[in-house]
């Protein structure tokens, strides 16, 4: 008679043990759907927090480059302009993703005096102009084969973009991709000073 109610004492327990575990299982499996959900819901709006950009005021460094043509280039030459200088690469994932949200904004804003620079980060104009050509970008490229541009920005990541007023002065500067909506948000208000 011991021996069953122990036998039946243990059956409770290790069924009150199964449901506990059955219980909190689920809880962590509602808890995952849960965040997934929170996750790619605010996917976009946690991007772009990541990609606020800075605001400063510092003068542009001087670069001279070479552009897709062989033509020798400046940022001096474009003073009286709102320059953007994106500093990119063709293997750079980031890159890729941005570019074209980077030429809808060049072709709605050219004719605003505003410039919008590629600056490619060391690869070979073939490779570059292969590129350019698949992405169907429209704004001037340059090529950076000894990277001076990145060491002149002092920023080794890729991409990352500056915003240079008509005096020359940086205004604005991201790290990482940027998009369309971010670039009318932060850009186009300077191009109506």
């Amino acid at each position: 008679m011991e021996n069953v109610r122990r036998s039946r004492k243990a059956r409770k327990q290790n069924e009150a043990k199964i449901t506990a575990m059955f219980l909190i299982g689920a809880l962590l499996l509602v808890f995952g759907v849960i965040g997934i959900i929170l996750l790619s819901g605010n996917s976009q709006a946690s991007s772009e927090f990541e990609n606020t950009p800075a605001e400063v005021s510092y003068p542009a460094p001087e670069i001279n480059l070479v552009d897709l043509e062989g033509n020798s280039v400046s940022l001096e030459d474009y003073l009286g302009k709102t320059v953007m200088v994106n500093n990119w690469a063709t293997w750079c994932p980031p890159c890729k993703a941005e570019m074209p949200d980077l030429d809808r904004y060049y072709q709605t804003h050219k004719d605003e005096d505003f410039i919008l620079i590629g600056i490619e980060a060391g690869d070979t104009e073939a490779n570059v102009s292969s590129f350019v050509q698949s992405y169907g970008i429209n704004f001037p490229i340059w090529l950076d084969a000894k990277q001076e541009a990145v060491q002149a920005f002092r920023n080794n990541g890729l991409p990352n973009s500056y915003i240079i007023d008509t005096s020359g002065t940086i205004r604005i500067v991201w790290n990482g991709a940027v998009t369309l909506k971010q670039l009318e948000k932060y850009v186009t208000p300077l191009l109506e000073d």
